[in-house]
């Protein structure tokens, strides 16, 4: 590549001082001059200025220059011209740490992530003096997409090695623990550098304390962790004020970014086709990446309208909501990922209601209520949530009757088709890895063995993953072959093949949600243990609005007890099985038409009220 810097053009010429265009300038005296045409709105003139400066002078430091040239063609996206730029910054000063780290980015958005990846690597493995704020930065941002690319064991170790530059480092304590969940990697706060169990536990964030604990306590100090330090606090007004107030319909919107092929997705496309339509107006305010799934399809089309605020900074996006003159809000992410709460701290709604993608509080200023039921929130947990509840009469989760189901393989073809024993008591997990702990996964083995014969079916995200299961199945004396590994598939045939196992195995503290309303639904009965958070106690929701609270277990003892009963007696299994074959989806957990008129009548009752204060000026 050619990096010599062009002779300026004239319109550059003209946009810049001699003593800049001749190249007499002190480094100083041309970033002043760059610096004061970009606080006059003339960016590209500040590019022209180094490019003439580059262009003549014979000073030192050009390198500097190249680098700050760089970023500004940069910003006026032009990609080519910051590349020749840091590749010629490189020239004249070779592993001059700024240009390899904006090299780097640059690469990593033009999708070149191996490219990225070892460029930084220049700057980690430099054996000359590095800034330790630049090495942090190539170890931090390598480690953050080498997990983007499922590279987890390659991810964490940049991340321990960062740490262990430096402790106090929230963010990548965040990472670190979450990463070592996905792998099953137990203890998931493994000693790194100076890291104290205090900034580990300060660190975790709330998905993964949904994975480690049922403290209800501990869960709310990270999401009001996350919310401090992350969620800004506008003043003034709510935005739903500074617009007129709502006639007619109840106006319902749900915002989400995962209208789609996602368990949010999977869940709610028959809530949306079974509003009423002659009391409510029903819209969707999404950034979901756009797709030709049928599912994204179907769910679009049940929406009278639909707003797209991707690529919307968050406070156009809730002054677009606000506009519309929505009376009730659903926010359908709390703070998992994609989460937008800068938009719900704005109040572009009177009443703001959370519901599903998040089981449990959010601490998001502004979100009102979180729609649950008796057994997910006992009276006792309320103290431990900012949102105030919304129950409902039966179970909280609605779900899809319309969900695509593969033909049923026959029993002994399917079982062969997927490496499992054909007389063996078969117990599965098709959760995330991420949900699999210590305990739980011993507790398993345990299982295991005392029930002869028997396997385990689950799902093994990662190679690290799938070696760490069987080095504790090997530890509790469990053969490997007694653990199967299932390959992900579509979504119709993972429905049909829970009809080859024989009991489910739920995770805790974070139950499973929509897997096992799929396996429910699929006729599979399931052993879980209810804790003292709402994620702990989803499954015993289902299981107790399908009729089988007798699969319910409140401590690992009994849990395991249980499991290994059924496995041992395979008759009472049976009659589980035929119970839902008969019964499951004529029960008022599949009642999707009754559990939507529920949430309707709560949404229309706060709607009416908020409406009625407003009129009286009560509302602020």
């Amino acid at each position: 590549m050619d990096s010599a810097i062009a002779e300026p053009t004239p319109a550059a010429d003209t946009r810049v001082s001699a003593a800049v265009r001749d190249g007499s300038a002190t480094l100083q005296q041309l970033m002043d001059e760059a610096q004061r045409l970009q606080a006059a709105g003339d960016a590209a003139g500040a590019a022209a200025a180094y490019e003439a400066w580059l262009a003549r002078t014979r000073q030192p430091l050009q390198h500097l220059a190249c680098f700050n040239w760089g970023t500004l063609l940069s910003a006026q996206g032009d990609e080519a011209g910051a590349e020749r730029a840091y590749r010629r910054a490189l020239e004249l000063e070779p592993g001059f740490a700024p240009a390899l780290l904006n090299l780097g980015h640059l690469m990593e958005r033009r999708g070149d992530a191996d490219g990225a990846v070892a460029t930084w690597r220049q700057v980690i493995e430099s054996t000359s003096p590095v800034a330790l704020e630049h090495r942090l930065h190539a170890l931090n941002n390598s480690a953050r997409l080498l997990e983007t690319q499922r590279r987890y064991a390659e991810s964490e170790a940049l991340m321990a090695a960062s740490l262990a530059l430096k402790a106090a480092q929230p963010d990548v304590i965040q990472h670190y623990v979450h990463i070592r969940q996905k792998q099953c990697a137990w203890p998931h706060d493994q000693p790194v550098g100076e890291v104290t169990p205090n900034q580990f536990l300060a660190g975790t964030s709330l998905l993964a304390m949904m994975g480690l604990t049922d403290d209800p306590a501990l869960q709310l100090m990270a999401a009001q962790r996350f919310v401090n330090d992350k969620v800004p606090r506008p003043a003034g007004v709510p935005l739903f004020l500074r617009t007129p107030a709502p006639t007619g319909r109840i106006r319902v919107g749900y915002l989400s970014g995962d209208l789609h092929m996602h368990a949010v997705g999977l869940l709610t496309a028959e809530l949306f086709e079974l509003h009423d339509r002659s009391r409510f107006e029903v819209s969707a305010f999404c950034w979901t990446p756009e797709s030709a799934q049928p599912l994204r399809q179907r769910i679009l089309k049940s929406f009278e309208k639909v707003v797209r605020i991707g690529g919307v900074d968050d406070t156009t996006a809730a002054k677009q909501i606000a506009l519309s003159s929505i009376d009730v809000l659903v926010d359908l992410q709390g703070l998992t990922a994609g989460a937008r709460p800068a938009i719900l701290v704005q109040r572009p709604a009177p009443v703001q209601v959370s519901y599903l993608g998040l089981p449990g509080t959010s601490a998001i200023p502004g979100l009102d209520w979180m729609i649950v039921d008796d057994y997910t929130m006992p009276p006792e947990l309320e103290r431990f949530c900012t949102e105030r509840p919304l129950r409902l009469s039966n179970c909280y989760q609605v779900s899809d009757r319309r969900r695509e189901v593969a033909p049923l393989p026959d029993r002994a073809e399917g079982r062969a088709r997927y490496g499992l024993p054909q007389d063996a008591f078969v117990y599965c997990s098709f959760n995330n890895n991420h949900k699999f702990t210590a305990e739980v996964f011993s507790g398993w083995m345990r299982i295991l063995a005392a029930v002869p014969g028997s396997v385990l079916w689950l799902l093994a995200d990662n190679g690290t993953a799938r070696a760490n299961m069987l080095a504790c199945a090997a530890a509790h004396g469990v053969a490997a072959e007694r653990l199967v590994f299932a390959p992900r598939v579509a979504p119709a045939e993972y429905l049909a093949r829970f009809t080859l196992a024989d009991l489910m195995l739920d995770t805790f503290p974070y139950n499973a949600g929509v897997t096992a309303s799929d396996a429910l639904w699929m006729g599979l009965p399931i052993v879980t243990r209810s804790g003292r958070t709402v994620i702990s106690r989803m499954a015993g929701s289902l299981l107790t609005a399908v009729g089988l609270p007798d699969l319910i277990t409140d401590n690992q003892a009994d849990y395991e007890r249980l499991a290994i009963t059924l496995g041992r007696t395979p008759a009472r299994v049976a009659s589980h099985r035929r119970y839902l074959a008969e019964h499951g989806r004529a029960s008022p957990l599949f009642d999707v038409p009754r559990i939507v008129r529920d949430i309707e009548a709560e949404f229309e009752r706060l709607a009416l009220q908020a409406r009625e204060r407003r009129a009286a000026g009560q509302l602020n």
